[in-house]
């Protein structure tokens, strides 16, 4: 029997991991689940898998859960320390699915005790890619890919030698706004760019496939992931969302891998690697299907892709500074102070504010260190945002 944990349980992926594992309850013992603000979905699912532990991030709901759980024997905490903690139980199999930086501390500690980790969460890479590989070579741990496009790079990836990779190529849906004329983004509201014509995710990194800053973390976590030079890996804009991502090799050679836009697909195959399982996905027609449509993306529209190449060639914290001020200047958005169109330079300016301070971005790469540029990259993207309001 298989331990597992997974953190960032009540979320998309986390739901399609309690899903595959509900299916076959008996070869998984599960050591923790971890959650956000649904108490309510976090304690069914500990009791339905019959969790060792549940963890809410938020302090302030503990006691919520501990009577959402009374009578179960599932052991409740809350809190950063306590997902940390979670994390740090020892496991087989431990699911990285927290949204966003939160999820660099809790991947770590599972890291660390040298857990497999399926790896949803894309900003540990982009915050701070050389400490994750360096706790995964430390303990020997091993890091399987769970974004669709990462997974597919790695499927197409198996038995192949890595120095023959010519390029990497990436695809996006190009999200709700891919067909929108550009001067109508500039009235967009959060509930047009929540809307997703191909996958169902959650509302924040729904809005980041809109605006292309999901695909932009993604360009930098195949460089850190595969160690793969910046200036070959590609994206391409595919809005049917069947080819997930094509690796080309020094002969000529193209191999894709394609697939129903489903996460249970990603998510499977970690679970069950090096194994392939029967899973409960689409298959597809190909003859429904019956075309495949690609195109470049436009710079304009996309000023994120742009913002992530200048964040990969500069190296050193820059990645956790773009990830912070991106984060905050969605909040932003979603709450309305700012417009669709801003929250790109929202995180130009942040950027360029951070090069502008000497030492800043070059500071030693440690957890305190990615902490600290993260919490001070969303403070000036606050004061980015007012002075634009101003």
């Amino acid at each position: 029997m298989r331990r597992v944990s997974i953190l960032g349980a009540t979320g998309s992926i986390g739901q399609n991991t309690v899903d595959l594992i509900a299916r076959d309850p008996q070869a998984y013992d599960v050591v923790a689940l971890t959650g956000g603000a649904n108490i309510a979905r976090l304690a069914e699912d500990a009791r339905r898998l019959r969790a060792d532990l549940a963890v809410t991030a938020d302090p302030g709901r503990l006691q919520d859960l501990r009577d959402a759980l009374e009578g179960s024997g599932v052991e409740a905490a809350a809190g950063p320390a306590a997902l940390v903690e979670a994390a740090s139980r020892p496991a087989d199999w431990v699911m990285s699915a927290i949204v966003g930086a939160a999820g660099l501390a809790p991947g770590l500690a599972a890291l660390e005790q040298g857990a497999t980790l399926a790896l949803a969460n894309k900003e540990s890479l982009v915050c701070a890619g050389a400490l994750v590989r360096q706790a995964a070579a430390r303990t020997g741990a091993r890091i399987l890919p769970v974004d669709s496009e990462h997974s597919a790079v790695f499927q197409a990836l198996v038995g192949e030698d890595v120095a023959a990779i010519e390029r990497i190529v990436i695809t996006a849906s190009g999200g709700a706004f891919r067909d929108w004329p550009i001067a109508a983004l500039t009235s967009a509201t959060p509930e047009q760019a929540s809307s997703h014509p191909n996958w169902d995710m959650g509302q924040r990194i729904t809005i980041d496939s809109a605006s292309m800053f999901n695909k932009a973390l993604e360009l930098i976590e195949t460089h850190e992931l595969f160690g793969i030079d910046p200036g070959r890996v590609e994206v391409v804009v595919h809005p049917e969302s069947i080819v997930h991502a094509l690796v080309g090799f020094t002969d000529g050679a193209l191999m894709a891998h394609l697939g129903a836009p489903d996460m249970r697909h990603a998510i499977g195959y970690a679970l069950h690697w090096p194994d392939r399982r029967v899973l409960p996905v689409p298959r597809l027609d190909l003859t429904q299907v019956a075309q495949l449509n690609f195109r470049a993306p436009d710079d304009t529209r996309y000023p994120a892709l742009r913002l992530a190449r200048a964040v990969m060639a500069r190296g050193g914290l820059s990645g956790a500074v773009f990830n912070g001020a991106k984060e905050r200047a969605l909040d932003h958005f979603i709450a309305r102070r700012i417009g669709f169109l801003d929250m790109a330079g929202v995180v130009e300016t942040v950027l360029e504010r951070f090069e502008s301070k000497a030492g800043l971005i070059d500071a030693p790469m440690t957890l305190d260190n990615v902490t600290r540029t993260d919490h001070l990259a969303r403070d000036w993207a606050d004061a980015a945002v007012t002075r634009r309001a101003g």
